[in-house]
Order: structure tokens, then sequence, then C-alpha cells
């Protein structure tokens, strides 16, 4: 039975009004690749709105000695339920990769558009930036009184540009006096296992990891990074710390670039996932394993979605590889 005939379209069941169909036509046809940047950007606002909002409580609270408002725990909690809702919300129409270092490596070994991937690092970082620009405005006041108690004891020099602090809420920053060898390290194992649980749990042939449970693996180990390794000095995603610390500098001005430290958060994670990548297709990965039924199910949907919009049969994207807007797809869905 062919995925077309396996796969029945929800408006077989729940028809839409005439206006929305024509526009999904229209969508599906003229500006998909503009949709796709949509929910890259989308996406890494979840992700960024839910983490940077649990710090500004953290920050806030301690600055303003409002007990219990705010923990580590509740922040690492945030940023792993936003990259779960993130994955859920923006998947099904962007692959949801949400992070420069998964597009670059996907343009490297998956086929992925050099200048799509270029959009979708653009879009990615925009989203950060706008999460991040919306929670100020949400804070905005708690983060004058907080600025304004700094400098009426004298620690704003000391203060404001640290983890600690309410630069810290939207920009990463390490404690002064830290060594940034001892950073660059901590920056570097947490975002290769972050890039080794990605592929893993992205893997069709892996049984363990569902497209159901996915999301939440992947979350719960962005959670256990920065819980376990956050106070040295993290940022985990290229996005989230560029368009973090754009929003702090369009803030509180140049000052809160983060000098050497910015270039850390910035590159490092691409070698680490370029690296992982290549570790996990020389020891982990095996084509000859079975595919997971659950993972067949999904990527023949997603076939029978990509005829149903375009000419010809075109078969469903990898995690990780190229998407509908630009050229055909080539995964073998019938390998298992």
């Amino acid at each position: 039975m062919s995925p077309t005939t396996m796969h029945v379209p929800v408006a077989a069941f729940a028809p839409r009004p005439v206006a929305l169909s024509v526009w999904e036509q229209r969508r599906a046809r003229q500006l998909n690749w503009f949709v796709e940047l949509v929910a890259e950007a989308t996406g890494t606002f979840l992700y960024t709105f839910c983490g940077t909002g649990a710090m500004a409580t953290f920050v806030l609270g301690n600055i303003l000695d409002i007990p219990g408002l705010g923990s580590l725990f509740q922040v690492g909690a945030a940023y792993s339920v936003g990259i779960a809702l993130a994955l859920v919300v923006s998947l099904a129409t962007s692959v949801g990769q949400f992070n420069p270092s998964i597009t670059v490596h996907a343009v490297l070994f998956k086929k992925f558009p050099v200048w799509k991937g270029v959009r979708y690092i653009i879009a990615q970082i925009f989203g950060s930036y706008l999460a991040c620009m919306v929670v100020y405005v949400q804070y905005k006041q708690l983060i004058h009184l907080a600025v304004e108690g700094l400098q009426a004891a004298g620690t704003y020099d000391t203060l404001m540009f640290t983890p600690n602090g309410p630069g810290g809420i939207f920009g990463f920053y390490v404690t002064p006096g830290s060594n940034l060898g001892y950073v660059a390290l901590n920056e570097f194992v947490c975002d290769f296992v972050l890039a080794l649980v990605i592929f893993s749990c992205t893997e069709p042939s892996n049984h363990l990891s569902t497209p159901t449970t996915m999301p939440w693996l992947i979350a719960l180990a962005y959670g256990v990074v920065v819980w376990g390794f956050g106070p040295i000095g993290l940022a985990a995603n290229a996005a989230r710390d560029l368009g973090g610390r754009f929003a702090a500098m369009t803030i509180f001005g140049s000052v809160a670039s983060g000098g050497s430290y910015g270039a850390i958060t910035a590159l490092m994670s691409f070698p680490a996932t370029l690296l992982a990548g290549v570790f996990y297709e020389l020891v982990f990965n095996d084509s000859n394993r079975s595919m997971n039924p659950q993972w067949q199910e999904m990527y023949t949907g997603m076939h029978a979605e990509m005829e149903r919009k375009a000419e010809g049969g075109a078969a469903a994207p990898s995690l990780h590889g190229s998407t509908r807007s630009d050229e055909k797809l080539q995964v073998n869905v019938d390998t298992a």
C-alpha cells in the first residue's frame, strides 16, 4: 500500500474554510520557504522565551531580595520545556533545527542547501532576539528597579554584566575572574553531548526514541547541562547566544557585548556539533538496522503530504536534512 493511500489528509474529515484552503495552496506553491523561516524563528522564540523568562525571575529575585522567585532548577526546566514546545510546534513545518550548529551540520553532511541554511540561521537568531526583547518589555519595570538598586549599592560595575546581573537575563556572561580556557572546555563538552543526544534521538533506527518521546529526551538533555554546568558558563546554542547578546546590546549598549567570552559562546558549538556528528556516524549509526515503525509511519505521512502538494513523489525529509521548499527529497522509507 502506498503512503498516499495509507495517510488520509485531515481535510478529508475536517474541511477548512475556502479562504484557508486557498491560502494553503498558495503557501505550498509560492511561500513555503517563508513559512519555514517563520517556523524556525518561532521555535527559537519559544525556547528562548521560556528560558529567558525563568532567568529573569532568578536574577531579579536575587537582586530585589524576593525569596523563592526563581532558581537554577527552574531555569533548566524552563529551557527544557521550551525545547519540547519548539519541536512540537514547528517540527512539521521546518524540521525543527533551531540551532545554527545543527543547520551547518545539515549543510555539510545532509545535503541541506547552503543559502537555505544561511536563511535558517538568520531566522533562528531573529527568533531569539525577538523573544529577549519581548521578555524585556514584560519585565522592564523590575529590571530598571534592579539596575537602580545595583547603582545605589555601588555594585553596578561588578554585577551588571555577569550571570547574576540584569544583563545576564539576556546575554551570556561568566563570573569575573573565570578562566576562559576551562569555560571553553565546558562549552565544548556540553555541546558535544547535546549534539550526540540529538543525532541519536532523531535516528529512525533507534527503537528507544520515537517521534513522540524524542522532543522530551532532547529537552531533558538540555536541562541536564543547564543544571549541572550552566554556572561555569554555557550557551549551548549560538542562536540563543547571539540573539540574546544583540538584545542586551540594544537595551544596555555596546558594553553588553561580552568581550572575549562572546566569541566562545558564539563559535564553540560548531566544532563540537560537527565532531559529535562524525563520532555518532562512525561508532553508533548503522544503516542495516531495522527502521522504528513509528518513525516509518511519520516519514510515510510526510511523504504522502509531499505527494499531495507537488507533482511527482517525494520522500520524507531527514530531521536534519533538506525540506520541501528548495528541492525534491530523497529518503527511502521502504528499507526497514
